[in-house]
């Protein structure tokens, strides 16, 4: 069910805004795309604490890294839009898939650069967000798997940062002369191999199950990063099965098989 609509008038009168195009609605959000002082924008109004969270993250990296929030006022946020015409999603299935990866990493080098500025408070850590894992344990072994991969890295963390929490190829925009830029993260914070381990278990990229392309992009992200490989295959069999376990909240079949598959592949270069 959509939300009800929602007046954006005082807003627009507030801080000057033209209307540029129409409102929609994603499960966390109402926008609405605008002008303000010529430049192309969006009002993001949270739904939801993590989203309301997010917006609060965005200003922190006051847009380096990141989108640009223009101003803010309680639940809603006035922020830069992305009018460029490249898609790393696009990218990755048509046969860029390195570039799109370094494109991601060094979004995600910019966004866990230390700032002069404290992190916001109440940041969730790490060992929280894989509650979902841990209850599932049980379910399977491949859980069971997971979830003590995830104990052990959560228990000896190493490059704690301010993540983004939800990196992927959606999730990183084109911004024209901005560059790339990345919007909707998350409010949590550990270990920044966390947040390179998306980038190989993506389910809605089709490619994430297929070893040749895992072996390959586990190289170029590891490059990239400055990760050491075996320290991210961990991180992408503890985040497989995390995913897996909120899926299987979700009830969604395909999922919980793409992301078990993915950690398939991690766990036998993990033991070759």
């Amino acid at each position: 069910m959509n939300p009800p609509s929602f007046n954006w008038q005082p807003l627009l009168d507030r801080w000057q805004l033209t209307v540029d195009g129409d409102a929609f609605v994603t499960p966390g959000s109402q926008l609405l795309p605008v002008r303000w002082q010529g430049r192309p924008a969006i009002l993001k109004r949270a739904l939801t604490q993590e989203e309301k969270s997010g917006g609060t993250l965005l200003r922190w990296w006051n847009g380096d890294g990141a989108a640009h929030v223009y101003a803010h006022e309680s639940d809603t946020v006035l922020m830069e839009r992305a009018t460029g015409t490249r898609d790393l999603f696009a990218m990755a299935l048509d046969g860029q898939d390195d570039e799109a990866s370094r494109i991601l990493c060094a979004t995600l080098a910019r966004l866990h650069a230390p700032r002069a500025a404290p992190p916001p408070a109440g940041l969730v850590p790490l060992r929280p967000w894989f509650r979902s894992l841990e209850a599932a344990a049980g379910e399977s072994v491949r859980f069971a798997r997971s979830w003590a991969t995830a104990q052990a890295l959560l228990d000896h963390p190493q490059d704690p940062v301010v993540l983004h929490g939800d990196m992927h190829h959606r999730n990183v925009l084109d911004f024209g002369e901005r560059g790339w830029l990345a919007i909707d993260p998350k409010y949590v914070t550990g270990e920044r191999g966390f947040d390179y381990a998306n980038l190989l278990t993506n389910p809605e990229l089709p490619i994430v199950t297929r070893p040749e392309r895992f072996h390959r992009q586990l190289d170029v992200i590891a490059e990239a990063a400055q990760l050491e490989p075996q320290r991210l295959l961990r991180w992408v069999v503890a985040f497989a099965g995390l995913s897996a376990a909120w899926f299987m909240e979700d009830e969604d079949e395909q999922g919980i098989a793409s992301d078990f598959a993915v950690a398939d592949l991690a766990q036998a270069m993990l033991d070759g």
